[in-house]
């Protein structure tokens, strides 16, 4: 018999969105959270740069908002963007609040004040960070406050297989709804039932999907792909942020290098020493993202060279020690001392800017299922991320889920009865090696033709390959026991079909989205929004 769990709420990822949500609803639910690994990793953990805030009384919320909306090349929702923006302030101080140690500077008269790094695309000063590793801080912070809370139940190594619905169920009634999920416990290989009156994505984006990626191995893009089975609505999925700067280097394991390290004056140079972003933005080294990602990629393909370089060597080193010391660290172990020598770097995929379709709240079309963080589309990116609002986002947002969720604490809780997870017409796999091939194959085929630079020849290709490996694995999904790599390359295969569906879709150039064939910038700019009712 399968093992059932039930609480009011069930949060489905377990970085800063899911567990600012968590902490939120606490006082009013009984709360399980899945974490896909240990409590501490996911893409909130490996976050550098910092949180942009408006904190400063030079800054306001109007530039921020403007700086938004440039860097997301004419597509961010307005609306969405200014409800994030406004929000900054608060968000932050509940951080604080909570114990996150920012990094502060002393000032003139001797007084603290929290240092505050600029990054590119943005017009002032306010990215908030503890160091180098805010992430860090953030996640343990709030990992600490989630261990300590009686309401909250961790499920660590438990892999989300799909959404159970009241239409899968066979229920009547117009509206779909989320009753609760199905999830692998990796310690005994079994499948369970999560019942739940609210279920939360916060599962992270799909990086995982390329082969060079700065993410965590958990991004595999679980959330939207469950999100998708179920009937809900996704969109922008062709907008895949390349960060321009992860670690090349043969010991090293998508090892990013934080845009603050441009931020503060940072060089990019070729291996011959020449500096090569002035030739394609008046900005630099601090244009957004996807112009220096394209940047780089076309002087590594322009060149036949490997990587490109990164150098802060000519900033002093005890500057470059204090405002960068895990960098500093880890590379000094690879025998790279940024205070006198060039980093190398290559453009990585690193930021899913589509999503889940949510609104204001942060609810999906799925009666009961929310999503937040890096798995919904809320409006606010556009076609390319600007540096250090996704953070910002999760937080936002999963206040905004956490407030519409306590407002329907007075709604009655569904009756179904979940059923089992059902295995009894599979068997445990003799042929593991399909998956580790497939696995391969399509994070190649991935980053060669759907990576930063695309064309129409180069899509369909890879959708006609996407199509034979999803069949592969629907087999295989049907005749043997799942597993965490099974699922996952599940999900992956069909991100990696949203994705093309989109780019396929958008016959301009914008944003993260270049292809050779449109290379122009339409003067509507328009969401890709799709469903499965297409």
């Amino acid at each position: 018999m399968t093992i059932q769990h039930q609480s009011d709420v069930l949060i489905i990822g377990s970085g800063a969105a899911g567990l600012t949500c968590a902490l939120q609803l606490a006082e009013h639910f009984s709360i399980n959270i899945l974490c896909k690994s240990e409590l501490s990793e996911g893409a909130t953990y490996y976050a550098q740069g910092g949180i942009a805030a408006v904190l400063d009384n030079d800054d306001s919320v109007e530039s921020h908002v403007n700086d938004t909306l440039i860097a997301g090349a004419g597509l961010c929702n307005e609306e969405s963007v200014r409800f994030t923006v406004e929000n900054s302030k608060k968000a932050i101080e509940w951080l604080i609040k909570h114990g996150v140690a920012f990094s502060q500077q002393t000032e003139t008269d001797g007084s603290l004040s929290y240092h505050l790094t600029k990054e590119g695309g943005h017009s002032h000063r306010r990215i908030i960070h503890s160091a180098d590793a805010t992430g860090k801080a953030v996640q343990n912070t709030l990992s600490e406050c989630i261990v300590k809370n009686e309401n909250i139940h961790l499920f660590e190594h438990y892999n989300a297989v799909d959404l159970i619905t009241s239409h899968k169920l066979g229920l009547i009634g117009p509206n779909n709804r989320c009753l609760g999920a199905y999830a692998l416990n990796r310690n005994s290989d079994e499948v369970e039932v999560f019942k739940a009156r609210f279920v939360i994505l916060a599962t992270g984006g799909a990086s995982k999907v390329y082969l060079y990626t700065s993410n965590p191995d958990v991004s595999s893009g679980d959330g939207i792909a469950m999100a998708w089975r179920s009937g809900c609505r996704v969109a922008n999925m062709e907008f895949n942020q390349f960060h321009p700067t992860c670690l090349f280097h043969s010991k090293a394991h998508s090892f990013l290098i934080t845009e603050a390290l441009r931020g503060e004056g940072a060089i990019l140079k070729l291996p011959s020493g020449e500096r090569f972003m002035p030739r394609f933005d008046e900005r630099a080294e601090l244009a957004p993202r996807d112009i220096v990602a394209r940047a780089i990629d076309h002087e590594i393909k322009r060149l036949g060279i490997d990587c490109v370089y990164l150098d802060i060597s000519h900033k002093e080193p005890e500057f470059i020690k204090s405002h960068f010391p895990t960098i500093y660290k880890r590379l000094l172990k690879l025998d790279i001392d940024i205070t006198r020598d060039p980093i190398p770097v290559v453009p990585a995929a690193h930021y899913t800017c589509g999503g889940v379709v949510v609104n204001k709240d942060a609810a999906t079309d799925l009666g009961n299922l929310y999503a937040i963080g890096e798995v919904a589309f809320t409006g606010l990116h556009g076609a390319n991320r600007m540096a250090s609002n996704s953070l910002l986002e999760c937080l936002v947002y999963a206040r905004a889920a956490a407030n519409k969720i306590i407002s329907l604490k007075d709604q009655p809780a569904e009756e179904a009865c979940l059923p089992d997870w059902d295995e009894s017409q599979v068997s445990n796999s003799d042929e593991e090696v399909v998956v580790s091939h497939n696995w391969h194959e399509l994070r190649h085929l991935m980053w060669n033709y759907v990576g930063i630079v695309r064309t129409t020849k180069r899509l369909e290709r890879a959708q006609r390959r996407i199509q034979l490996l999803k069949q592969e694995v629907k087999d295989y999904y049907a005749n043997f026991k799942v597993s965490s790599n099974l699922l996952e390359l599940r999900n992956l295969l069909t991100v990696a079909e949203l994705i093309i569906e989109c780019a396929q879709r958008r016959k301009e150039s914008r944003g993260l989205h270049y292809t050779l064939d449109f290379p122009q910038t339409d003067e509507l700019a328009k969401d890709t929004i799709i469903s499965k009712l297409d």
